[in-house]
């Protein structure tokens, strides 16, 4: 059955300019870290893309590593694209990234010249495209010269591999300086991707204020902290999960708290979640991760209430700082 994008895909969607671009991407963009590998159901990774792209998520983030195995988020999200999406290639933002561990051997990670551009060329070639919208260096690389790196990417673009570039959890100090090395070379550093959300706010710690000063855009990525953000751990923590080794009693009874609040608000605490990383004027997009297309829909209802109280915004702090 041929699929056919709903109408109103752009009726509802938020739209935020991307820094000192003419980008805009959406306020909530989807990120294809897990559940769309090879160990994955194809049916269902398909189904959240297309519920996506039908809730007007134009944004889709990729990187050379997400599966598992490494190469297969991309490979699953390029036979999407080419039986459902292909029509619609121009209303899509397509990223991927490199930098963390992708093949064996001395060029399979880092920030050099050769892992960078041989690895974007592989991705292309999984995804079935000519260019990505945006590339990134996924993480610093403290042994390879941020010029070198920086130069990779400025080559990317030149070489139409990629329209936009964009680096990820460089400190501010770091963001800073390949701000500064790609505008001497004429390509602009469009955006940064920090983890960021309630319980993790790194980021407030002057790399907001640089993002401003070089007047870059941000997505966060892990708004909802890997799930524990959400309800999904609210009547208890499995015992021996991945949850259970970063939720402690004390953390538990603070998301507690802050569920209590999103329902005074009329929100689940993953839209209230997400509302408060979108409140920065500096944020872009939230991205979200998802295991079926219904948590998209929820996630995207987070922008039926994106303003806070001065008083919510003291409950938030308080809470946060017991």
């Amino acid at each position: 059955m041929d699929y056919r994008p709903a109408d109103s895909r752009y009726t509802t969607m938020r739209y935020n300019r991307c820094g000192r671009s003419g980008l805009k991407l959406p306020a909530i963009s989807l990120g294809l870290w897990r559940n769309f590998g090879d160990v994955d159901v194809f049916e269902n990774s398909r189904a959240m893309v297309l519920r996506a792209f039908d809730l007007g998520i134009t944004h889709f983030d990729l990187a050379n590593n997400y599966g598992p195995p490494p190469g297969s988020a991309e490979a699953t999200f390029g036979r999407i694209l080419q039986a459902d999406l292909k029509p619609y290639r121009d209303e899509l933002v397509i990223s991927s990234k490199a930098g963390y561990p992708m093949r064996p051997g001395p060029y399979g990670e880092g920030g050099a010249r050769k892992y960078l551009i041989g690895s974007l060329d592989q991705s292309l070639k999984r995804m079935g495209l000519d260019y990505v919208d945006i590339f990134y260096h996924h993480r610093p690389d403290p042994e390879t010269p941020l010029e070198e790196t920086m130069g990779a990417l400025d080559y990317v673009v030149r070489s139409g591999r990629a329209l936009y570039v964009g680096v990820s959890s460089y400190s501010a100090e770091q963001t800073q300086q390949a701000a500064r090395i790609l505008r001497a070379l004429g390509t602009p550093c469009l955006i940064h991707q920090p983890s960021y959300n309630l319980l993790d706010r790194w980021i407030e710690d002057g790399l907001l204020e640089v993002l401003a000063q070089e007047e870059m855009g941000c997505i966060a990525f892990s708004p909802l902290a890997q799930g524990l953000l959400t309800d999904k751990y609210l009547g208890g923590i499995p015992e021996g999960s991945w949850a259970s080794k970063q939720m402690t009693e004390a953390k538990l009874a603070k998301v507690g708290r802050l569920n209590d609040l999103a329902q005074a608000r009329g929100q689940t605490l993953a839209q209230m979640a997400l509302a408060w990383v979108l409140r920065h004027p500096t944020m872009t997009s939230a991205l979200i991760g998802a295991s079926r297309a219904g948590q998209i829909g929820d996630a995207v209802g987070a922008l039926n209430n994106l303003v806070f109280t001065a008083e919510e915004l003291r409950t938030i702090e308080a809470l946060l700082a017991e």
